[in-house]
């Protein structure tokens, strides 16, 4: 007895001392995977510079500066008066702020330990900082699914996802840097509420959500998928008071935390997005009751009150539903958003509202994509599918509902497919976990006896077959072991214990056969390890490639390779700095400040909305002076604001439609007329991006259709089918005069013909048909080094308008100084 007792707490300190060193192996691990994450993120800094990348993140640059240099009580009464001119911007009530909240705290924490680091080094690394922490949140929800095995490997898998990493390298200082780990550890805490019935990690759900609100606009996805996950449970007879918890909470103290957010505001109880997770809210609160009534009532009772409390229920729903109908009736869209709206419709962007339809990142991704973003990980997903039916629990419920939306969504949406990676990553660590489980154990239980028996041909089947016998007599005997425990823990009812007898000896005999399927010939086992360890070879090759050659790229800063070396195309910050030093930025006085000093002075202002443009005019001859206005495609209205310190028409909020289709329809204009428009505007530059020289596809000319389609949606007179020649687009002989005389295509093709004496385009690898013309409204003042920017200067109306009426000698000397004191402003290109 002595020596069995001995025995026994030597196998209990063994297994203490095994799981100890699992915690530990598991930690260092995961610091690993961060060390990973943060790592593979830095060849954008390692093979171009530190700076930031795309268009979005410039503004939120420029709004992290402004919020680390004059607090955040100014940032939230922040009026930008350079941002869509004349009307400006509340940034504080129009922006998501939980990216630029992040990274100023981030900074200010570092700066008060002395380590002196700029905004703009802060901004370029919170990206990689928060893919590791997202890294270890995969690994947190993982391991409430499937256990600490599948967290580790979808943990690794996150860290790499090319589709993760293109939102997320070091530069890309765009929300989904921080949203993407807000949206996987909200599902973590929700899991892990309905997992263990915690009011305490409900209240961290709700601030989980909070923060995943300030942060995107992709909250919605949240508070809509848990709702279903909700609604499903109930419905699949699966509803708990884990389930009431794990919910309830959430939509109570998450809706109330999500009004606090200017953005947002009274739209989390007003808009069609958030009505399920209200209407679920209703339903899980009659089942809550009618579970409650079945435990205090006898069965008639029961019957009765469950009849009085559904039809309540359900004039109560009916009720919600009349007034949610007479909320909604009034809008046109009936409550939902013009992005929620393309994603439930997938044409209705393009019919409706073509300014969301341009916007490449909207447009559906095509099959190679998801081979690209995702790699091996789709050929996995539906083994990890599987895997959570066997058993299915709320938890692997949950992921299974999650990959199946976001597969749909990404299928709409190829931006989504950001959405689509933590839950392709789940799964796929999910099912390559369980597919290791099975080959290793497998190994396990018949190497031994390989390694111990000599004995050739019959005499090893033999052996094979009884080791496997053998385990399973092990294994039955550990599971007859855990029944007897559990049996003499729950001790049933003698009246109860005929019917728990037989499917316990149903589920017994079930998992003796599992286990014995589940045990492998040791070369199939060993083969497909070494297959999965190939597979995981080619993904981190993938992986790799794509982080440090596909996503590394700035837009800001193009390269291209050819025969004579690396060429670096620096064009649009050569264009900026241009604007910067050579337009001064001080001798204006804001049209906005002249009309409150109007207001404050008594003078009538007449704001006129019935005219092409929506403007502001004021009734008082009052002379105001005008900044030196950059007119441009939305696309780089944030570079110019933050690289240039210029004032731009329109920039990528893209918030008043109007407004952008005024800036399309003057592109799409004759000179004249748009010159007019312009000067309606009062802008003074025009920047055009052009691509035709060097063969960048992403210029000016192959957006034009689009501007012609935002115009036209405003502005009837621009029609599509002008520009186009038997339905197709084209910019050589063939194209209409339309098209041939639009402001766009003169300046782009300005001066063309003078590169190659040929006029011959790159990117549509044809000739342009229009090849000398001259510029009559509009002057060219700069244009980069490989023509991928071009700048024009509106020309003042008495340089553009000859014959029409005498000058007088005062306004002949006063334009002779005025010439000359421009000719003295002109400076040279800082760049050359």
């Amino acid at each position: 007895m002595a020596a069995a007792a001995s025995a026994l707490e030597n196998e209990k300190d063994s297994k203490k001392l095994r799981y100890a060193f699992g915690n530990v192996l598991s930690l260092f691990i995961l610091l690993l995977i961060g060390v990973l994450a943060f790592s593979i993120r830095l060849f954008s800094v390692i093979k171009y510079e530190s700076v930031i990348h795309e268009f979005d993140p410039y503004f939120n640059y420029r709004v992290t500066q402004f919020l680390t240099k004059n607090g955040i009580y100014d940032f939230w009464n922040w009026f930008d008066d350079r941002t869509w001119y004349p009307l400006g911007r509340v940034i504080g009530g129009t922006v998501y702020p939980g990216l630029t909240l992040t990274a100023g705290s981030l900074w200010w924490f570092l700066n008060s330990l002395n380590i002196p680091l700029s905004v703009e080094t802060v901004c370029v690394f919170t990206a990689p900082i928060f893919s590791a922490i997202a890294a270890w949140a995969t690994y947190l929800l993982t391991k409430e699914v499937k256990g600490t095995g599948a967290g580790l490997t979808a943990a690794v898998l996150l860290a790499m996802v090319p589709s993760y990493i293109s939102r997320s390298v070091a530069g890309s200082y765009d929300n989904e840097a921080v949203a993407i780990f807000a949206l996987i550890f909200t599902f973590y805490l929700y899991i892990k509420t309905l997992n263990t019935g915690s009011l305490f990690y409900a209240t961290l759900n709700a601030l989980a959500y909070f923060y995943m609100v300030c942060s995107w606009g992709g909250y919605t996805f949240i508070i809509n998928l848990i709702p279903m996950h909700v609604l499903l449970c109930i419905v699949t007879g699966r509803y708990s008071s884990r389930l009431y918890i794990a919910y309830a909470p959430l939509v109570v103290l998450g809706t109330l935390l999500a009004a606090l957010v200017p953005v947002v505001g009274f739209n989390a109880v007003m808009t069609s997005e958030h009505f399920a997770s209200f209407l679920v809210f209703i339903i899980i609160h009659v089942v809550a009751l009618v579970y409650y009534i079945k435990g205090i009532l006898s069965q008639k009772m029961f019957k009765v009150a469950v009849t009085l409390v559904v039809s309540v229920g359900m004039v109560v729903c009916l009720a919600m539903v009349a007034v949610l109908v007479a909320l909604v009736a009034s809008s046109p869209t009936k409550g939902w958003s013009g992005r929620s709206l393309s994603l439930l419709d997938p044409t209705y962007a393009s019919k409706y509202i073509p300014i969301i339809a341009s916007v490449s990142e909207h447009q559906p991704p095509t099959w190679p994509s998801y081979f690209m973003d995702i790699n091996v990980l789709a050929f996995l997903v539906p083994a990890g599918i599987i895997s959570c039916f066997l058993p299915l629990s709320d938890a692997s419920s949950f992921v299974v509902l999650y990959i199946v939306t976001s597969v749909y969504f990404s299928g709409v949406m190829v931006r989504l497919m950001l959405v689509l990676a933590p839950a392709a990553c789940i799964m796929s660590g999910i099912a390559l976990s369980e597919a290791f489980d099975v080959f290793t154990r497998s190994i396990k239980c018949q190497l031994p006896e390989l390694l111990s028996d000599s004995q050739p041909g019959a005499g090893d089947m033999a052996s094979g077959n009884t080791v496997v016998h053998n385990d399973t007599v092990k294994v039955d005997k550990h599971s007859n072991a855990e029944k007897n425990d559990e049996t003499v823990k729950e001790r049933p009812s003698k009246k109860n214990r005929k019917k728990e007898k037989e499917p316990v000896e149903k589920v017994s005999i079930k998992s003796r056969i599992e286990k014995r399927l589940l045990v492998l010939p040791l070369e199939t086992s060993i083969i497909a390890i070494v297959l999965l360890i190939l597979l995981g070879a080619f993904y981190v090759v993938h992986c790799v490639w794509a982080a440090s050659e596909a996503y590394s790229a700035p837009s800001i800063v193009l390269t291209s390779h050819s025969h004579d070396g690396l060429h670096v195309f620096d064009d649009f910050r050569e264009a900026y700095a241009w604007l910067s030093h050579n337009t001064d930025v001080d001798d204006k006085e804001s049209i906005l400040t002249s009309l409150n000093a109007c207001v404050l002075m008594g003078i009538p202002i007449l704001i006129n909305t019935h005219g092409p443009l929506s403007v502001f005019t004021v009734q008082h001859s009052l002379a105001v002076k005008t900044n030196k206005l950059v007119a441009s495609w939305w696309d780089y209205g944030y570079q110019t604001t933050a690289m240039a310190n210029r004032t731009v028409i329109v920039d990528n909020n893209t918030w008043n439609n109007t407004h952008i289709a005024t800036v399309g329809t003057a592109m799409s204009s004759p000179e004249k007329a748009a010159w007019e428009i312009f000067n309606s505007l009062d802008v003074k530059y025009v920047l055009v991006v052009f691509g035709g020289l060097v063969g960048y596809p992403s210029d000016d000319i192959n957006k034009f259709l689009w501007m012609v389609r935002i115009g036209g949606g405003v502005f009837p007179h621009i029609k599509e089918p002008d520009y186009l020649r038997d339905g197709q687009y084209r910019i050589d002989s063939q194209a209409t005069p339309t098209m041939l005389n639009s402001l766009m295509y003169k300046l782009s093709y300005y001066r063309f013909v003078e590169t190659d004496g040929k006029g011959f385009d790159r990117v549509r690898r044809t000739e342009i048909g229009k090849k000398y013309f001259k510029l009559t409204h509009f002057e060219e003042v700069f244009t980069t080094h490989h023509w991928m920017v071009r700048l024009y200067k509106l020309k003042s109306p008495k340089n553009r308008i000859r014959g029409k009426a005498k000058k007088s000698k005062s306004n002949q000397k006063t334009s002779s100084t005025a010439r000359l004191k421009s000719a003295d402003k002109i400076k040279k290109n800082p760049w050359h």
